[in-house]
């Protein structure tokens, strides 16, 4: 559970579902996150192989972050997260996007 515990990871790994994003992209669809934290749990899902960083080589620095073969083996489980979420958010009141 390591691999994809804490508040961030599992939320970044979402977003990644549907595909690359910069690193500016993920911080405005995580709002709450500082540019510190978001660089930490990138780093640690890209040393567990679940997350894909690449480098542009051009000024100013592109890099973008995807799911890894072992990152989209997470989707069912994800997808499967976020139905059960959405079942009890709605019977507590609480609203879940996406």
């Amino acid at each position: 559970m390591d691999l994809i515990g804490g508040k961030w990871k599992l939320i970044i790994l979402w977003h990644l579902l549907d595909g690359k994003k910069r690193f500016s992209e993920l911080r405005r669809l995580l709002p709450g996150i500082t540019q510190k934290m978001l660089t930490t749990q990138l780093r640690e899902l890209e040393d567990k192989k679940i997350v894909h960083r690449h480098v542009y080589a051009q000024v100013p620095p592109k890099v973008e972050y995807s799911l890894t073969a072992y990152g989209k083996q997470l989707q069912p489980v994800l997808t499967q997260l976020c139905s059960w979420a959405k079942q009890y958010g709605s019977q507590e009141g609480i609203t879940i996007s996406k």
